[in-house]
């Protein structure tokens, strides 16, 4: 079996855009365009960018809340578009679960802890009533919640506790694949530890493998082991995590650890500056020719606005830029 569970293969999802009455195409708007990954049983992939880079849409093309307008997504080597009703519904859907950022919001405050994290079960499964129950406080615990919590409404529990109670109902299947979106970013500074550690000691527990969408880069560095940096739709550097925060070889990389305030012991030893980047992200609309990242670029030359950088691997570390200094 391939040690590869998930791979995206020249994504791209664009969004018409219509004018009048008769709702006529006017452009489009490059949400995804040309992105590939890949993500490795039980290890974590983070896509990383500011608001409007496409890491979200990416992942509703992986949860097939998406259609893409072009591209593969292999699920263990397989073209999920390939894939019948019956095998969506059997073998894709149950192993490929999500966390979100905001569990309130996908919680019905009329349901106790127990029917929520059991209703994957009764609808994907036959399980008897007292196999449910019995897998719902196994949820509970494998998550840190006490049995008795089962019968609680969710406005009785912390922000950190729903979040919890999520991710016990996205492992009620027994996924392979966990998609997390922002997963701790709407909890306190004090809990966001606590999840982050459980999310792993899971991974660990049962080779779970996760595609992270976040802009914190802390949470991105303490849970990955590959890391996408997007951009207006396309990844500008990818490869492995830990290479990638000590030696970020993209200019927009090296912004976004600036900016984190992330320091490297080099930046330390030789006093660098915090880069701060000039001006906004362009409209995926209209993005600009060459380098999409030229207009805020410290480094821009004339080949940037003109040419299209290719993705080039220097070491652990693949990177769209037509001015990398490899050391």
């Amino acid at each position: 079996m391939s040690d590869v569970i998930l791979e995206g293969r020249d994504l791209k999802k664009y969004y018409p855009v219509t004018k009048g009455l008769l709702q006529r195409t006017i452009g489009w708007v490059r949400a995804i365009d040309g992105i590939s990954f890949t993500i490795e049983r039980g290890k974590t992939l983070s896509l990383v960018g500011e608001s409007g880079a496409g890491k979200t849409t990416a992942a509703k093309a992986v949860l097939l809340l998406e259609r893409l307008t072009s591209g593969e997504i292999l699920f263990e080597d397989r073209d999920i578009y390939k894939f019948s009703k019956s095998q969506m519904k059997a073998e894709y859907r149950p192993r490929v679960q999500s966390v979100q950022q905001n569990p309130w919001s996908s919680m019905n405050p009329r349901m106790r802890v127990r029917d929520i994290i059991a209703e994957p079960l009764v609808v994907n499964t036959k399980q008897t009533k007292e196999q449910i129950r019995k897998r719902v406080l196994e949820l509970l615990e494998q998550v840190g919640l006490a049995p008795n919590q089962a019968d609680y409404y969710p406005h009785e529990f912390s922000g950190g506790q729903r979040q919890r109670i999520a991710v016990a109902r996205a492992l009620a299947l027994n996924p392979s694949l966990v998609v997390l979106d922002e997963p701790v970013s709407a909890l306190d500074v004090s809990i966001r530890a606590q999840i982050m550690n459980l999310l792993k000691d899971l991974q660990n527990q049962f080779n779970l493998s996760y595609l992270v969408i976040a802009h914190n880069l802390a949470t991105v560095r303490f849970m990955s082991h590959s890391v996408a940096i997007m951009y207006l739709g396309q990844i500008v550097e990818y490869g492995d995590a830990e290479e990638l925060f000590q030696h970020p070889l993209h200019p927009y990389t090296r912004a976004l650890i600036s900016a984190s305030m992330l320091t490297l012991p080099e930046d330390a030893e030789q006093g660098v500056e915090q880069i701060i980047l000039k001006g906004e992200m362009p409209s995926p609309l209209n993005p600009p020719p060459g380098c999409r990242f030229h207009t805020r670029c410290s480094e821009t030359q004339d080949i940037c606005s003109k040419e299209v950088p290719e993705m080039k691997e220097y070491g652990k570390q693949h990177v769209r830029c037509h001015h990398v200094v490899y050391r």
